[in-house]
């Protein structure tokens, strides 16, 4: 995981004043995000709707990874050395497991990521990828205590220790497949551009998928085994890779998971400077794929500089190229981190999309495979964005968790109900609703954050034709409207204008409650991260008596 600045996450600041002269008024229209060809991209209509629900903003600690151990609890770990626990309610005071000042910290070293196996009910063993203090990969078992929401510090084994020449690319992440076993990302170690061709090189295990498989009971080495199926398991042939390689050719494997409905396997590889790219392995596969790096990145072709030994060309067969790639662009992409295919049940309109992000620009991005393709996956984008994204990862039931360098923890949730339609009839006013020029105008307002947090403006009316909305504090009056009735020759309309001081999304509602119909209703919308367009329509209910 890359370091990088800090975006300051959008909040209101101190309390601001609208002025109460409304000039260079512009008219405000909503736009809409525009449709892509059916069956090119995941249902954009869908990824408009939804939105991240915040758990917590107070994690104590940069959360690396987030996982459940098959039942309601989300396990999140701490680079730092603590596993915390979300009970769905809160973080317990009293962290799962703290290793804390038994990690090294340098740059991407830590606790990366914690592992409960298909059994831990049954055994209670369940598995940590950290640093050590001298810098080294070790992945260390542990078991939990009396108490379900505390490990046994006392308990841990290090069932495999893999030398580190860097504080970087190390990788980290476990994940037990739906085999049973356990899969391990191995970054190369570090160095730009892989200068000791870890990547491709046979006798090392860094940038490297390995695959083990694990005895809980073990109580003396060794407390792994090799799978028999490994694709290079008892091969007496040198050039062959380790027995406990399951794939290669990776640069910095930031986060891969299983479709639980499929048990295919997507592996997101962070780049070095021009490509950031997802990786596909179908369920069936007996291992042994080349994805590419430090010959490609991508799709792009690099060097074979510092391998001791021919490796294939550029654009070699041999290499599996990604099904997705992510090019550093203006938009600030630099470092991806992988998701998970969504199998929940909360956004059925979601089944089979592929979600993913990026660490500095936020972005989040969801992919699938048309059906009756040639395996093109194409993506789309979500309306939120997360910078310093750090981890995905999936509860029990199959939805998505995003977590934050800053500390917080999110749920992706379904796009909000839409109000009901408003019927006709007299304005009511309340703590949402202005009622203007006389009682014949509802007029609301509705919020949305970049994390996708939403509500209603609360109103507070200033004279019979203008009234203002605040959205996070009292003392910030964040729009202004003024229902104007210029039903005096030479003008037969309504004019609708407003002003406001916030960047983020208002949806504006004007309401005549005499009419009916489509007319009825004017909308306007200013979009996220932009400061607040004024409005000025001259031409909004043409109704005048």
């Amino acid at each position: 995981m890359p370091s990088a600045p800090v975006p300051e996450a959008p909040r209101n600041k101190a309390p601001r004043r609208l002025s109460a002269v409304l000039v260079a008024l512009l008219v405000a229209t909503a736009a809409g995000a525009a449709g892509a060809p059916a069956g090119a991209q995941p249902p954009q209509a869908v990824l408009d709707g939804l939105r991240l629900e915040t758990l917590t903003t107070e994690l104590p600690g940069a959360p690396v990874a987030v996982t459940h151990a098959g039942d309601g609890r989300l396990f999140v770990t701490l680079k730092e050395g603590l596993v915390v626990i979300w009970d769905g309610e809160r973080i317990l005071p009293e962290p799962f497991l703290d290793l804390r000042g038994k990690v090294g910290l340098r740059f991407e070293q830590g606790l990366l990521s914690t592992a409960f196996p298909p059994d831990y009910a049954e055994h209670g063993a369940f598995y940590v990828d950290l640093t050590n203090t001298d810098g080294d990969t070790v992945i260390a078992r542990f078991r939990v205590s009396a108490d379900p929401n505390r490990a046994d510090p006392d308990s841990r084994v290090d069932v495999l220790v893999i030398p580190q020449p860097g504080p970087i690319h190390n990788g980290g992440q476990l994940q037990f497949g739906p085999d049973g076993y356990l899969y391990v990302g191995m970054g190369d170690g570090g160095g730009m551009f892989d200068p000791a061709c870890a990547a491709l090189r046979t006798d090392t295990l860094l940038g490297k998928m390995l695959r083990l498989d694990m005895d809980h009971l073990a109580n003396a080495p060794p407390f792994f085994r090799i799978p028999p199926d490994n694709p290079f398991a008892g091969s007496a042939d040198p050039e062959d890779p380790l027995d406990e390689v399951w794939a290669s050719g990776f640069r910095n494997p930031w986060r891969f998971s299983f479709d639980r409905a499929t048990g295919d396997l997507l592996i997101a590889d962070v780049g070095q400077g021009q490509r950031e790219e997802v990786s596909f392995q179908p369920a069936d596969s007996p291992g042994g794929e080349i994805y590419g790096w430090k010959v490609m990145e991508g799709t792009v072709c690099q060097s074979d500089e510092g391998c001791p030994t021919p490796v294939p060309p550029c654009g070699d067969p041999a290499y599996t190229e990604p099904i997705l790639e992510v090019a550093h662009d203006e938009r600030g992409d630099c470092a991806i981190v992988g998701g998970y295919v969504y199998r929940g049940e909360a956004i059925p309109a979601l089944d089979g999309v592929y979600l993913y992000g990026d660490f500095c620009s936020g972005i989040l991005r969801a992919a699938q495979r048309p059906e009756g393709s040639d395996g093109t996956w194409a993506s789309g984008e979500l309306p939120v964005s997360v910078p310093t994204l750090t981890s995905f990862g999936e509860d029990v039931k199959g939805e998505i968790h995003l977590a934050i360098l800053t500390g917080g923890l999110f749920r992706l949730t379904p796009p909000t109900t839409p109000p009901p339609p408003v019927e006709p009839g007299p304005c009511v006013e309340g703590t949402t609703t202005l009622c203007l020029t006389g009682g014949r105008f509802r007029v609301e307002t509705r919020w949305r954050t970049p994390q996708g947090g939403t509500g209603l403006g609360m109103a507070r009316p200033l004279t019979d034709d203008t009234g203002t909305f605040w959205f996070f504090n009292p003392e910030n009056l964040e729009v202004v409207v003024k229902v104007i009735d210029a039903c005096i020759d030479p003008f037969d309309r309504f004019w609708v204008f407003a002003g406001g001081l916030t960047n983020v999304e208002v949806t504006l509602t004007v309401t005549d409650t005499e009419s009916s119909g489509p007319a009825a209703v004017r909308e306007y919308r200013n979009p996220l991260r932009t400061p607040f367009t004024p409005i000025q329509d001259t031409d909004a209910f043409r109704t005048c008596p």
